[in-house]
């Protein structure tokens, strides 16, 4: 796409469309898609797995939430590979370490500890194929065009982990679960093959990483750590980085207990389901509705209600409220996420140009691993104060972060131009 004058670049309001026409993004979109699909069905089928060994509900959510954890560490030791080699061998390469992972999971008897280790390893590469991805699109869409990439990007991976969870229990029901894992590599080996043979190969420099620096330079995990210090020493970048990640470690720990909240209501058996379905239903509508029909600007002032929004429906489970009531406020709760959108533009305006991947990754991993230790967070407290207490003290916590945003969110959508430098785009 060809940008034109600088002030309708920040006004126009693209379109799906327009995101879908670029080809290039099609391919890196749809075998994402397939590939939440297969990395949601993994998921659970391996927790399945793990709690048939053992028994243990412990070990079964350990397993649910390894293949999140350690991302935060691979980005920090390893980001700045995606900045570096040649994206193509990258994200095709993650893909096929996925399918061999998932490969090895159902063919191999290993004791627990190296299934997880297995688990472990393959999280800490993660953020290095997400990072080369999500650099491409930034350099493919511009502009408005980019923010819709990235609610599509939203939509589908809602709608795919939907898909991959109820594809998981149908599945494990037929075919096993050893099975379920070979269909889940199955599904990774396509994406593999897709990006290895569609996707233009691109070199770093091609790419909008740093030519000639895919070798050497002090040593990939070096590099990686000081690209981090680089990226974090940016005010914009500190708080655009923790705007994107709070919001939804609160709700994960609130997401975490419904299970808990829906035995101790004495819900019918399959509520908890309907009611954990409701997050994405809603994170998907948001998205739809927020990215088609606003302008730029006009998501960037909802940015502080939307996070609000994230929270404030969580506080009414202090009342503990019933099936149809939760289900209402899990919606909204969802609805909220579409705050995202309004941070879209300024996050991509504070990165340099050559460590956009590693800042991607960065984002990605940091999210990933804060939603995995919220469950354990908000868990523990609801042992003194009740499930729908911590519920509500996790939407609290979200509010109270939409608080500190609107302590900068209208100054620093003014200066965004001038803490970031110039639109890379323009």
């Amino acid at each position: 796409m060809t940008p034109t004058a600088e002030p309708a670049q920040g006004n126009h309001r693209a379109t799906y469309r327009e995101v879908l026409a670029e080809p290039r993004f099609r391919l890196l979109f749809s075998t994402r898609t397939v590939a939440i699909t297969a990395g949601a069905l993994r998921i659970t089928t391996f927790s399945v797995l793990v709690f048939a060994a053992t028994g243990s509900a412990l070990l079964s959510a350990v397993a649910f939430g390894i293949g999140f954890l350690p991302q935060l560490f691979g980005s920090l030791l390893l980001g700045s590979l995606a900045d570096r080699l040649p994206p193509r061998a990258l994200i095709a390469g993650g893909y096929a370490l996925e399918c061999a992972a998932a490969l090895l999971l159902a063919l191999v008897r290993m004791p627990i500890a190296a299934s997880l280790g297995v688990m472990a390893l393959v999280a800490l590469a993660a953020p290095v194929f997400g990072g080369a991805s999500s650099r491409l699109v930034a350099q493919w869409l511009e502009g408005d065009a980019y923010v819709l990439g990235r609610s599509l990007n939203n939509i589908a991976a809602s709608g795919a982990q939907l898909f991959g969870l109820a594809l998981g229990g149908a599945v494990v029901a037929v075919l096993g679960a050893h099975r379920a894992l070979v269909l889940s590599a199955a599904l990774y080996l396509g994406c593999a093959l897709a990006v290895r043979i569609r996707l233009p190969r691109l070199e770093p420099g091609e790419s909008g990483g740093p030519a000639g620096r895919a070798r050497g330079d002090g040593g990939a995990v070096r590099a990686s750590v000081h690209g981090a210090g680089l990226l974090l020493r940016g005010r914009a970048v500190r708080r655009l980085m923790p705007a994107q990640w709070l919001p939804p470690a609160f709700v994960a720990g609130a997401e975490g207990l419904i299970v808990a909240y829906a035995g101790g209501r004495h819900f019918a058996p399959g509520w908890y389901a309907v009611l954990m379905g409701c997050l994405p239903v809603g994170m998907l509508v948001g998205d739809l509705l927020v990215g088609r029909l606003l302008r730029p600007p006009a998501r960037e002032r909802l940015v502080v209600p939307l996070t609000a929004l994230t929270g404030l429906p969580l506080l009414g489970f202090a009342t503990e409220p019933g099936v149809g009531a939760s289900s209402c406020l899990l919606l909204l709760c969802g609805f909220g996420f579409a705050y995202g959108l309004g941070l879209q533009r300024p996050f991509l305006d504070a990165l340099p140009q050559d460590g956009r991947g590693q800042a991607f990754g960065l984002l990605g991993s940091g999210s990933m691993t804060l939603q995995g230790v919220g469950p354990v967070c908000f868990g523990s407290v609801a042992a003194g104060i009740g499930t729908g207490g911590a519920m509500a003290l996790a939407g609290g916590a979200a509010v109270l972060t939409a608080g500190w945003m609107h302590t900068w969110h209208s100054c620093a959508a003014t200066a965004t131009v001038r803490v970031g430098g110039p639109r890379t785009e323009s």
